[in-house]
């Protein structure tokens, strides 16, 4: 089986894998089918009839609430057929880059390697796609929970076959790029090196006033000009169509793991509409971002284009000429450490009825990234990423706090060059408990920061390749459509997770789980998991 290798434009010239998905999938191939009126399959698609239950609430005129109950039917149709898929990077070079890339050559080729603490195959933990279950259901002669690998729900693209190629401001080797991120052991450096050595990412944007000016060295692998202009959308297109071409692609994804930029102002007249920012890029103004161009190259080449980072990369002339083309785009910035650690911490303590009032969080932070963030503009967008993950779960709960009583909430972050991809995290919850008491919970948290990024990079293109499949309508409606452009179904793995405008936006990570797989499981005519477990109580 020849290995996989990447050309020094940046283009695919092999592709193997061991899960090929060129062929169709067969019932007798899927790891369970659904047995249902309501579920067909056919050799193209899995079609559902599912009942959507809600709950409607309405003010009376004494003040009481009135809750009814909502029934609404929908059919979902899911492609069946996954094709071949590639990923494309921005920021390839960089260490989540770098060390995604490592991680999929070693899972194609199975690699096992030596490390100080004995030998270690590769595999993908921390990936929610790959390493975690869903409960399908309860055997109805043992009583025993059935659960099933997440990517076993639908078909999707396995993350061994993803063709891998992008774009960096530096032009080295992504093999060297792998060395400078010091992220992985030396014994499985030096397997998979010499396959990373012919790849190269090909040209990028660089707008020195968006990005940190200690970022200047790395900038020998750029397109002309340093603001905004029609001419990188158009090259950035020419980019996709040609990877797509050569590799023999069925469809891109397009991800930004690329520097911190300082947040765009959004400016009346320049990005608040679609047409507005199209002519903002043409006559190159200089409030429009290099990501903002990514995601508009993406957008027009009907491409899902997701942002890894904290910036505002989706200004609303953006999102608008996303749902204009009917487009998918996600962000912002991944949720790897600290924040899904808060995400979770928080959700518990509020639903427990402990009123937090003080959560203080500080990280030391040494690669490039912490480098990147040392200037004070690129810290303010990942400060606000990491200071509103709580707003949610707090509105939510009016015992604990009045409206607009909030938490007091810091977030520091340090460059400590010395601690390198191993960040420190630091967080302090002070909260109110019974009776006048207190409780601090104090956490030490050591993030291997780019090993905790990398499967969040695989999760997104995943989920968001399998958007591309899933049709749905109102039962009586002639015709399927896709989801709404703005893709909150991948909140679980974004610190400020967007949402379609004018809907509310969740961070509680239990909730962010549930949906994820509560639509997944819609697709194949099954209800959610209740947890009710009636079926062992009602004797």
């Amino acid at each position: 089986m020849a290995p996989h290798a990447v050309s020094e434009a940046g283009y695919s010239n092999g592709y193997s894998n061991n899960h090929s998905t060129d062929s169709l999938p067969s019932q007798k191939d899927e790891l369970f089918t659904v047995s249902s009126p309501d579920v067909v399959y056919t050799d193209e698609h899995i079609k559902s009839k599912y009942v959507y239950r809600t709950t409607s609430v309405a003010k009376s005129s004494n003040g009481n609430y009135v809750a009814t109950p909502k029934e609404t039917n929908y059919d979902f149709q899911v492609d069946r057929k996954v094709g071949r898929v590639g990923m494309m990077l921005v920021g390839w070079g960089g260490n989540n880059g770098s060390t995604v890339t490592a991680g999929i050559i070693a899972n194609r080729r199975g690699l096992v390697w030596d490390t100080r603490e004995g030998k270690r195959a590769a595999n993908y933990y921390g990936s929610v796609i790959m390493g975690s279950t869903v409960k399908l259901g309860t055997d109805e002669s043992t009583s025993e929970e059935i659960n099933v690998p997440f990517h076993n729900v639908l078909p999707m693209v396995h993350p061994n076959d993803l063709v891998i190629g992008g774009w960096d401001i530096s032009g080295m080797s992504i093999a060297d790029a792998m060395d400078r991120a010091q992220v992985l052991e030396p014994t499985l450096k030096s397997m998979v090196q010499k396959e990373m050595s012919y790849m190269r990412p090909l040209p990028s944007v660089y707008y020195p006033d968006f990005i940190a000016a200690n970022q200047e060295d790395r900038a020998d692998n750029v397109l002309p000009g340093n603001k905004a202009c029609w001419e990188h959308v158009e090259q950035l297109r020419k980019d996709i169509r040609e990877f797509k071409s050569s590799n023999s692609l069925d469809k891109v994804i397009v991800l930004w793991t690329a520097n911190t930029e300082r947040f765009a102002d959004i400016i009346p007249g320049v990005n608040d509409t679609a047409d507005n920012l199209l002519q903002s890029i043409k006559t190159g103004h200089e409030e429009v971002s290099p990501s903002t161009v990514f995601s508009v190259a993406c957008i027009l080449e009907d491409t899902p284009f997701i942002n890894g980072s904290p910036q505002n990369t989706f200004v609303p002339g953006a999102i608008e000429l996303a749902e204009r083309h009917n487009a998918f785009v996600g962000g912002d910035d991944f949720k790897s450490g600290q924040t899904k650690m808060k995400s979770a911490l928080v959700d518990f303590l509020i639903n427990a009825g402990i009123k937090l009032t003080s959560i203080a969080s500080y990280n030391h932070l040494g690669n490039n990234d912490g480098k990147n963030l040392s200037s004070q503009k690129q810290f303010r967008s990942k400060e606000i990423s990491k200071s509103n993950v709580v707003d949610d779960m707090v509105a939510a709960n009016s015992v604990l706090y009045k409206k607009g009583e909030h938490p007091d909430h810091t977030v520091v972050i340090k460059y400590m060059p010395a601690v390198g991809d191993n960040k420190r995290a630091l967080d302090e919850y002070y909260a109110e408990i019974f009776m006048g008491g207190h409780q601090t919970i104090s956490i030490f948290n050591v993030c291997e920061d780019s090993l905790l990024a990398s499967p969040l990079i695989i999760d997104l293109v995943v989920l968001a390749e399998m958007m591309t499949r899933i049709k749905w309508r109102a039962s009586g409606a002639e015709e399927y459509k896709g989801f709404h452009s703005v893709l909150s179904i991948l909140s679980y793995m974004l610190k400020a997770p967007m949402t379609p405008p004018g809907t509310p936006v969740v961070n509680s990570l239990a909730k962010q789980r549930n949906a994820l797989t509560n639509i997944f499981r819609a697709c194949v005519g099954l209800q959610p998991e209740s947890d009710m477990t009636l079926e062992h109580k009602l004797f």
